[in-house]
């Protein structure tokens, strides 16, 4: 099930809770467990979960209900997925810099 975000700024709880469709108490729940979710609170202490929060919910959710990781193996998931596209990126450039250097070296002899 794709869930759309709408074209805004800031969500509030129940927003996401619909948008997730999962219950305000399990997305409280998750925030203590991930870290990386961290809605601003505003001065009545309500939470306000901007894009980033959302989408990072939305993995969360995805990895946790549909993939079935256990909380311990879904952050451990999340890591794996932050640090994968740096080290791609990292042989892609390494790649591209062996076959100049060859181009060079060929030039060169």
């Amino acid at each position: 099930m794709d869930s759309v975000i709408p074209e805004k700024a800031y969500f509030r709880i129940g927003e996401v809770s619909k948008i997730l469709s999962v219950e305000p108490y399990v997305i409280r729940y998750w925030e203590t467990e991930f870290k990386t979710v961290k809605p601003v609170r505003t001065k009545a202490a309500q939470r306000l979960y901007r894009r980033k929060d959302v989408e990072e919910l939305l993995t969360i959710r995805n990895l946790l209900y549909q993939q079935r990781f256990t909380i311990s193996g879904a952050k451990k998931q999340l890591l794996k997925m932050r640090e994968a596209p740096e080290e791609e990126s990292y042989l892609d450039k390494l790649v591209l810099i062996k076959k100049e250097l060859k181009r060079i070296r060929k030039m060169m002899s």
